[in-house]
């Protein structure tokens, strides 16, 4: 892949990431009538919702968004979701994120829905840095980058056109 102006995926790639990444999940869950998207506010959740979007036109699992609120300067600190631990009790959950760079953030997330049984938990970031921290790994995800601990990655999955830049 050639990186143009620093950025990594344009909008079309960036659908592109998203529609496989939506069969993944949906051949991970095939049995399964419904499936919890739990994605980490904010640009976790904006790719959750376009997930939905894709999963919903491609399966008829009902897929049930959860906002996952985390202090990722403080991860240790109470994590918040819109969906009780009952609603999401015995499912099936992917823990959405868009970037994964440390692991910081995806691992305390794990750790919160650890306190509740579910029937299958899986991960998916849109972009894999490869610098962790933390045993966390991303069962489904866009693109993996090897950059350098001083760069940035940002994702805009907001308006009509989305990207990926490095800075």
């Amino acid at each position: 892949m050639e990186v143009k102006n620093n950025i990594i995926l344009n909008h079309d790639e960036i659908n592109h990431k998203i529609r496989r990444i939506a069969f993944q999940i949906y051949e991970s869950n095939v049995n399964e009538k419904e499936v919890v998207l739990a994605g980490i506010d904010s640009n976790g959740y904006v790719f959750a919702k376009k997930l939905k979007a894709v999963l919903q036109k491609i399966s008829d699992i009902d897929v049930i968004l959860c906002k996952v609120t985390i202090d990722k300067k403080n991860p240790w600190l109470e994590i918040k979701t819109t969906l009780s631990p009952e609603d999401y009790k015995n499912k099936s959950l992917v823990l959405v994120d868009d970037v994964l760079n440390s692991g910081t953030t995806l691992i305390y997330g794990v750790k919160h829905f650890l306190n509740v049984p579910l029937k299958q938990f899986k991960t998916a970031v849109l972009v894999n840095r490869n610098h962790k921290k933390y045993p966390v790994k991303a069962d489904f995800k866009g693109i993996s980058l090897s950059t350098s601990l001083h760069e940035h990655v940002h994702i805009n999955l907001d308006g009509k056109s989305f990207e990926a830049f490095l800075e």
